[in-house]
């Protein structure tokens, strides 16, 4: 029993480390906020490292994106 209980943490202790953290993002575009959505791992970081082009904007302005943060 003892070796089905630690094998059960260790499963459990893995299955928590391996998570993809999950947030939602949104971007700053002309004082508004703009829902981007939830990014996940490396995504999130990538979209906050580029920032976000509006594709109604012509101008091709990159606005700040923020992930994981409470407004």
């Amino acid at each position: 029993m003892k070796k089905v209980a630690i094998l059960f943490s260790a499963v459990v202790f893995i299955g928590f480390t391996s998570c993809n953290k999950c947030h939602e993002c949104h971007a700053d575009v002309n004082g508004a906020e703009v829902e981007l959505g939830e990014y996940c791992g490396d995504e999130a970081e990538d979209l906050e490292n580029s920032g976000y082009i509006d594709p109604a904007d012509s101008t091709g302005t990159v606005h700040v994106v923020h992930c994981g943060e409470d407004h």
